[in-house]
């Protein structure tokens, strides 16, 4: 084998006509000089972190932690990531970096599989759409801040009497109702007590002024101006940020993925520091854990969804951020450093939330069980409304809020490249040239399909979307991505195309992740799949049903995600040539295009197999020849 230098390396890779027109945001010095590399390793960490690390980790977790047994939840959440989530983070971010592919032509690996890469491009796009809507709310609540009081401090004067800043509670003393009784000097038996629901002021500032909620998905109503020019200002900033792909994102993530920490840390602070703190951190894995709470199918189910939603796994989004890694980065160590940061920054946030959120049941005189929510309701109403109660309320308020829109933001930034990079990855004679102009129409076209998100009943989209888009059809993704890498493609030969980037390693590493990939982890998803869809409830948002078209409407939202997939499929199958089971092996079996993306990575194992491919089907000898010099550089 011929010794090339590295400057007649560069001579060679400047005559070819394909790297001359390469993207003009990439560098001279990337090590991939036609698709680009990360400027530095920390980049890609933090944009992975940043990525894995989203709004589930902060209004989910918590809620999840306390509802399946406070601190006990920590065992099944993190068996469920040992078994399941970072071999499937260390399955997608090594696929990813080895063929420097997004999510589609990933699947040169496995052609019959290609519509699994679309799907979750499709995933990808409607799930963005919603996220940019809530980023769009973060930034309304951060605007809104600004004021003090927080204008979501007291109820307001021109809505209805439901709504108080204390609970009424009534005692049913001798058959008769009397309002405040402690005020009565009476005793009232809690089987008496009758507490009245009523709006906080906090939720009654969601409902009528933020959200301008109408009474279901019927009644649409016009555009909330004020959150449509959020959205816009929403799509700007992303826009702004991935204008020159990963050399600006790279550099926006150092700002974006670490100002999050240091938000949860000085709320911590702050929260502990509270009276009732102590009772919000019993409640969250104190003295309320529950260890019997082990014995019961739903925590499990719960710890694996989390650990599956929470990694971000079968989005395309992290197979896209390891695309652009050099080839011979250890992705090994980068999967358990992002897997173990975004665990612990669940864990950590769940301390800085119900710290503050015990304050808040000591300041109301109820239990901190009753203040608790999930999603929308922990981040837009009850810690709001926790924050208000503290001395300098619109400083604490600017930064969570602030924090939530870096969160949102990082998520958003991978969610666009995964868009952009799958269509420079299959149209780069038309797009490679431009995409800063690819990037403005991406985020244009989601900015218009995410108006009727901030109509009325904006509120009710965003439930719809989240609950039939990013739910079980990633667990069928998830299946599909492992079934097709570890029995069709072949799990020991993936793990050879993985020791070509980090080196050969013993048998006994690879025995735990061969458990995993061919066994363990399937299983785990199969386990999930099934519970998830056999205990499926339609959804709702505020005690609103949905209306049957609307239920049908996220089902059909569903099924055109995964329809993708047997589409493809079928479409290769029709044409491919010779018998049935000639097709069909053929489309199972890697296709010629799949390999190291740059010939000097390829080595002997691939580029072998590509010669001895083509001498079988050319009769030029002297075609042979070049091809074999051409896979020595």
């Amino acid at each position: 084998m011929r010794n090339y230098s590295w400057d007649s390396f560069k001579d060679l890779i400047s005559r070819n006509p394909v790297v001359v027109d390469q993207d003009p945001h990439v560098d001279g010095s990337d090590e991939n000089t036609d698709r680009g590399n990360w400027a530095s390793k920390t980049e890609y960490i933090l944009s992975t972190i940043g990525y894995a690390v989203g709004l589930g980790n902060i209004w989910r977790f918590p809620y999840l932690a306390y509802k399946n047994g406070g601190g006990a939840f920590l065992i099944p959440y993190f068996v469920m990531l040992l078994v399941a989530g970072i071999p499937l983070f260390f399955l997608e971010s090594a696929f990813g970096q080895f063929c420097s592919q997004g999510p589609i032509n990933i699947w040169r690996a496995v052609p019959m599989l290609q519509g699994v890469g679309v799907a979750m491009v499709m995933v990808t796009m409607i799930v963005s759409i919603y996220y940019n809507v809530i980023i769009a709310y973060s930034l309304y609540y951060m605007f809104a801040s600004f004021q003090s009081p927080l204008p979501w401090s007291s109820c307001l004067s021109r809505a209805d009497n439901n709504c108080s800043n204390t609970p009424i509670v009534y005692c049913n003393s001798t058959g008769v109702l009397v309002a405040n009784w402690t005020q009565e000097n009476i005793t009232c038996p809690s089987s008496n007590m009758i507490t009245v629901p009523l709006q906080s002021p906090s939720e009654q500032y969601w409902d009528l002024v933020a959200l301008q909620r109408s009474s279901g998905l019927d009644e649409t109503g016009p555009v909330v101006w004020h959150l449509a020019l959020c959205l816009l200002l929403s799509s700007m900033i992303v826009a702004a940020a991935l204008i020159r792909g990963i050399k600006s994102s790279g550099k926006v993530v150092y700002f974006t993925a670490t100002f999050p920490y240091v938000v949860i840390l000085i709320l911590l602070i702050r929260g502990v520091t509270l009276e009732g703190a102590i009772d919000g951190i019993e409640f969250y894995v104190g003295s309320q854990s529950n260890l019997t709470k082990l014995t019961e199918a739903q925590v499990w189910k719960d710890a694996a969804t989390q650990t599956f939603y929470s990694l971000s796994i079968g989005w395309g989004g992290v197979m896209t951020l390891a695309s652009y890694n050099t080839f011979h980065n250890n992705v090994f160590k980068d999967a358990f450093v992002v897997s173990l940061t975004n665990a612990g920054t669940s864990v950590l946030a769940g301390f800085a939330i119900f710290s503050i959120l015990g304050h808040m049941a000591h300041i109301y005189k109820m239990p901190v069980g009753e203040v608790v929510k999930e999603g929308f309701g922990l981040a837009f109403i009850a810690y709001p409304d926790a924050l208000s109660k503290l001395p300098i309320s619109p400083l604490w308020s600017i930064l969570f809020f602030f924090m939530l829109l870096t969160v949102g933001l990082d998520s958003q930034f991978a969610g666009i490249e995964v868009i952009t990079t799958c269509l420079l990855d299959s149209f780069p004679k038309i797009f490679k040239s431009k995409r800063a102009l690819l990037t403005i129409t991406t985020s244009s076209i989601l900015y218009l399909l995410g108006l009727p998100c901030v109509t009325r009943a904006g509120i009710y989209w965003v439930t719809l979307i989240d609950q039939f888009a990013a739910s079980w059809v990633l667990l069928c993704l998830a299946l599909l991505e492992i079934i097709g890498v570890s029995y069709i493609y072949g799990g020991n030969r993936f793990i050879k195309d993985i020791e070509m980037m980090i080196g050969n390693k013993s048998f006994t590493f690879w025995l735990w992740w061969r458990a995993c990939w061919f066994f363990i982890t399937p299983c785990v998803i199969v386990v999930i799949l099934i519970w998830s869809l056999m205990t499926f409830t339609p959804p709702s948002y505020g005690g609103v049903a949905f209306p049957d078209w609307g239920l049908a409407l996220g089902w059909c939202m569903a099924v055109f995600m995964l329809l993708w997939v047997p589409i493809i499929a079928l479409y290769k199958l029709m044409r491919a040539e010779g018998s049935p089971w000639k097709r069909l092996k053929c489309l199972c079996s890697p296709a010629e295009e799949w390999h190291p993306y740059l010939d000097i990575h390829r080595g002997e194992r691939y580029s072998q197999e590509r010669c001895r491919l083509r001498m079988n089907h050319t009769t030029k000898p002297e075609v042979n020849v070049n091809i074999i010099s051409s896979s020595w550089l």
